[in-house]
């Protein structure tokens, strides 16, 4: 009996080890699979994305030590269903709104992180999620983290399949839950 019992321990953690790493494979790096590297130049953003033929660009205005946007890295842009559905529809650019670092602006003008997040986009919290369509005007924007990663791919969804157009994000999740 007990020879019986300790087979099917074994055999039962073996199986929920496999589950685990399985699970751990899904789960990366959002810095490296989840944005995508920038110059900062907005117009080669956009030209890039029609080149790889996405949809739009996602910036995502976050701060440091900004908890929300910690737990959106920590919890939804580190799974790698995020990851591919994210990078293959839109150019994902990451903005600290007090970053000193130089972006250049669809017009051409080289202006400061911070100073394009508050100026230009009116950020006042973080995270921000800013989609902008693939002329640089702003079709949607999502202030806050997402509740959970379905949540953050309906939102994806609403975007990359011209949602946006007809109805908002609250109606459009209501009718898809």
């Amino acid at each position: 009996m007990m020879k019986r019992f300790s087979s099917l321990f074994f055999a039962s953690l073996l199986i929920f080890l496999s589950g685990l790493g399985t699970a751990l494979a899904e789960i990366r790096d959002p810095e490296e699979h989840f944005f995508h590297q920038t110059f900062g130049d907005l117009q080669e953003e956009v030209e890039l994305a029609l080149e790889e033929g996405q949809k739009g660009i996602l910036v995502m205005f976050e701060l440091n030590d900004c908890p929300w946007c910690d737990r959106m890295k920590a919890m939804v842009l580190n799974q790698s269903e995020v990851q591919d559905y994210f990078r293959q529809n839109f150019r994902c650019l990451m903005m600290n709104v007090e970053g000193d670092n130089l972006v250049v602006d669809f017009n051409g003008e080289e202006i400061a992180e911070k100073d394009w997040a508050l100026k230009h986009n009116r950020i006042r919290a973080t995270p921000v999620f800013l989609f902008l369509d693939l002329e640089g005007n702003r079709i949607m924007r999502y202030t806050g983290a997402a509740k959970d990663v379905e949540e953050f791919m309906l939102l994806g969804e609403f975007v990359a399949d011209g949602h946006y157009q007809d109805s908002n994000f609250i109606k459009f999740k209501r009718a898809r839950r």
